[in-house]
């Protein structure tokens, strides 16, 4: 966990906002593979590997805010 605090905030939350929002147009990906994880529709290897791609720099942002947050910084 020591690695994650060494990543930048401010890198982690623009690759977070641009690889989770990519494509910005018609739909982002993250946004289109949650709506086929939900459907059940979700089945291809590689809209898996996508929607894990795209979810990717988010999680560990998420992450990153939690333990900023538990420490107390």
């Amino acid at each position: 966990m020591a690695l994650i605090d060494k990543i930048p905030l401010l890198y982690l939350v623009i690759g977070a906002v641009i690889l989770g929002l990519a494509p910005f147009f018609p739909e982002p990906h993250l946004v289109e593979k949650t709506r086929m994880l939900i459907n059940g529709t979700l089945t291809k290897p590689i809209d898996m590997l996508d929607m894990a791609w795209h979810a990717f720099l988010p999680i560990l942002l998420i992450i990153k805010l939690a333990r900023i947050a538990l420490s107390g910084n």
